[in-house]
């Protein structure tokens, strides 16, 4: 299966066994913890601009920081899930983390605050991430894995727009308080932490053995070239697709009014929520290559429209067909990730692989932000569209490279 671009269903006729609760539960604790997320987030740019007087640019760098630092933690709690063959207990840790920070950006009254706020955030989202990640696999069989993270993304993503919602109606209700709205974002942040601790059974680790700690060398070499190539892929990925904070600030820039701004993510999830598990179920019965193409191809539509949008209704456009690329790929990388790896060292893979999306997120924010402040935001969203037409070049050319079984 080479860079793990294809599939084949070996139980085609076989009605698709039920998912597990523990599934169902990790969703909804990503619900939760998306909610009080999106609450903040989804007003944050606006917040550091308008009232902490921080340029665009400024913003870029923070948010490529934020979210590149989410996804090199991953590393380190993967390698330790994969090391003590136990990841609830890490993915516990980051949860709370989460929901510890949220009374900061209340308080704040300067940059900093807020950005180390937004830092500590994206470290609990780091230790949580790849162990949750791992823990899907393994509480799933091979067949289901396209469904299992499509689901759970799918329930991430609900709480991914109703958190911008729930901000809308707080800020039209209290006459665009961002610190009120925020106060309220506490409440679903500790509800996931408890529902996490009381709802989700780990299966039983394997013994560990002799072969030590997961990082070493071998065991790396151990992950094979399919795997590197899906590490390769989600890079490109990521520096095609640069933070949605500029989904929000071109909403801005394009006259919407300040209280409505959140309903562009609002938007873009409820997109992103309703197709990530039918497209996960998808990528179990077809080609990933295929799967991925399509989704790129959507992406540089949406660059092309939120380029080019002269006001709100060609926005949402472009906003609907961002969402529709993330829920057509997100999953089935997740999924890539998983039949590419080891079960013994899921962890770490998972890990590695979001290094290398962290590393892009950072490039890719920062030069999206460099852009908007010289060039406008045109020339944001055409290199978004110029980087996803090369990912888009990679996809054809694996896919031609990996034969016959690659083509649908």
């Amino acid at each position: 299966m080479p860079f793990g671009l294809t599939r084949r269903r070996d139980h085609a006729t076989a009605a698709a066994p039920a998912l597990p609760r523990a599934i169902w539960v990790l969703g909804f604790v990503s619900l939760l913890m998306d909610i009080s997320s999106e609450m903040v987030h989804s007003l944050l740019p606006l917040f550091l601009v308008g009232t902490l007087g921080v340029s665009v640019i400024v913003v870029g760098v923070i948010e490529g920081i934020a979210e590149s630092t989410a996804l090199v933690v991953k590393v380190f709690s993967g390698v330790l899930s994969d090391h003590f063959r136990r990841r609830k207990g890490l993915a516990v840790i980051g949860y709370a983390l989460g929901a510890l920070t949220k009374p900061a950006f209340a308080l704040a009254q300067g940059a900093g605050v807020v950005v180390a706020a937004r830092f500590i955030d994206r470290i609990g989202k780091g230790i949580r991430g790849a162990p949750r990640d791992a823990l899907v696999a393994d509480l799933v069989r091979p067949e289901q894995r396209g469904a299992a993270y499509g689901l759970r993304q799918s329930l991430d993503t609900v709480g991914a727009f109703v958190g911008p919602l729930l901000a809308t109606a707080l800020m039209l209700l209290w006459a665009n308080d961002f610190r009120a709205v925020f106060w309220v974002a506490v409440v679903p942040g500790v509800l996931a932490v408890l529902l996490l601790v009381v709802g989700v059974r780990e299966p039983e680790a394997a013994p560990r053995g002799a072969q030590g700690s997961p990082i070493r060398r071998e065991a790396l070499r151990r992950l094979g070239p399919a795997y590197w190539g899906v590490v390769a892929l989600g890079a490109v990925f990521t520096l095609a697709r640069f933070s949605e904070a500029f989904l929000v600030l071109r909403a801005e820039q394009l006259g919407v009014a300040m209280a409505l701004v959140p309903l562009v993510m609002v938007a873009m999830n409820i997109v992103y929520a309703l197709s990530a598990y039918p497209f996960g179920r998808l990528a179990d019965e077809m080609p990933h290559g295929t799967l991925l193409a399509w989704g790129l191809v959507v992406l540089i539509v949406a660059d092309i429209v939120l380029a080019l949008a002269p006001g709100w209704p060609a926005l949402l456009v472009g906003v609907a067909l961002w969402g529709l690329h993330m829920g057509m790929t997100q999953g089935l990388l997740a999924a890539m990730v998983a039949d590419a790896a080891p079960a013994e060292l899921r962890g770490t893979a998972f890990g590695v692989f979001n290094l290398a999306s962290g590393v892009a997120m950072l490039i890719a924010s920062a030069v999206a932000g460099a852009l908007w402040h010289w060039l406008g935001p045109q020339a944001t969203f055409a290199a978004g569209g110029c980087f996803a037409l090369l990912a888009l070049a990679g996809v054809l050319l694996m896919r031609r490279r990996s034969g016959p079984a690659g083509v649908p």
